[in-house]
């Protein structure tokens, strides 16, 4: 089933060959091609994101005052999308399908360069055998485009010749950089509630490390993906000027929300420490009143001091005898 769809992208790739016989113009022109399919997907995930962030003070509102019923807060978080006419799931949805596209055009390009087990040459897979590209490539053994073997590694090319392999290697650090600009015009207009500097951070350089990544593979995906890089830089700056321009515009309704629901959040922290404290401090008053209520049920000290004789104890005498322990004659009253 699968081979159907990775067959759809090869020919593809065979028909820009076509056009231009040139092995980058055609992965470059495929991966143009696939990221306009995929623009109105993410603007419509961005759509989506945004009218999220816009509801955050709601939401953090209503998750105060149905702490602990979960039912009741679920009720109330469906009426407030009905009411805004919001899908929760718009925004990852777009994001879910663009995933089948990208491993699809992975296996499309790598099948490109199958080689023999035996020869070790080209036996391109997912073709048309009558195809202009898969003629060039079959039982060759290199996929050259600008004096480039876009079927080599760049960890093989610096491998087998440290000079020839740093264009290789150049080619994933523009990658990386392409990537770290890409995140950055999304960074410098997202503000989370719940994402602290640190994690935002991490996130800012996750792309850059997918970069590097890129060393261990054929120097034909990254091409691809240089092209779409590009292309998300665009569409970047277009989701800016499109949602962002205007001071009452989505993005900044969004950007607005997102700031009062961050500190909405330290506040409840806040709160929640004094709480803390408070309790704590009561605890220590009541300890210590105990022990000193306590102090004053103790008895006195009868051991002496030391260096001092115990007193003797005056043995208690029965009832009717004196000290001298004769038995006490009562008088008898007179009559």
């Amino acid at each position: 089933m699968f081979d159907t769809f990775y067959g759809a992208a090869s020919w593809l790739i065979a028909l820009f060959y076509s056009l231009v016989p040139n092995y980058s113009f055609a992965i470059a022109m495929v991966a143009v091609a696939v990221m306009l399919l995929i623009t109105p997907l993410t603007l419509k995930s961005t759509k989506g994101m945004l009218e999220m962030q816009r509801l955050q003070p709601e939401m953090k509102r209503l998750q105060q005052e149905f702490r602990g019923e979960r039912q009741k807060l679920n009720e109330a978080m469906m009426k407030l999308y009905q009411e805004h006419k919001v899908n929760p799931l718009a925004s990852c949805l777009p994001l879910l399908a663009q995933m089948p596209v990208f491993l699809i055009m992975f296996k499309a390009i790598q099948g490109l360069i199958a080689r023999d087990p035996k020869s070790g040459n080209f036996v391109p897979r997912y073709l048309d055998h009558t195809s202009a590209i898969y003629r060039s490539l079959f039982g060759k053994n290199q996929m050259l485009s600008f004096g480039i073997d876009l079927a080599k590694t760049p960890y093989n090319a610096m491998k087998e010749n440290f000079a020839t392999g740093l264009v290789y290697a150049l080619l994933v650090v523009v990658l990386a950089g392409l990537y770290l600009v890409q995140q950055r015009m999304v960074a410098s207009r997202t503000v989370s509630p719940t994402m602290s500097a640190s994690q935002a951070k991490l996130l800012q350089y996750m792309p850059v490390a997918f970069a590097v990544f890129q060393i261990a593979l054929p120097t034909a995906l990254v091409v691809y993906y240089m092209m779409q890089a590009l292309i998300r830089i665009v569409q970047q700056q277009y989701i800016t000027q499109r949602f962002y321009k205007k001071d009452d515009s989505l993005g900044r309704q969004a950007q607005a929300a997102s700031v009062a629901a961050r500190e909405m959040k330290e506040n409840s922290k806040n709160d929640k420490n004094g709480d803390k404290h408070d309790k704590k401090n009561l605890k220590k008053n009541e300890t210590k009143n105990k022990n000193t209520e306590d102090q004053k049920f103790i008895s006195k000290r009868v051991t002496p001091p030391k260096g001092k004789a115990t007193p003797p104890r005056r043995r208690p005498q029965p009832p009717g005898k004196n000290r001298s322990g004769s038995v006490t004659r009562r008088n008898k009253p007179e009559q």
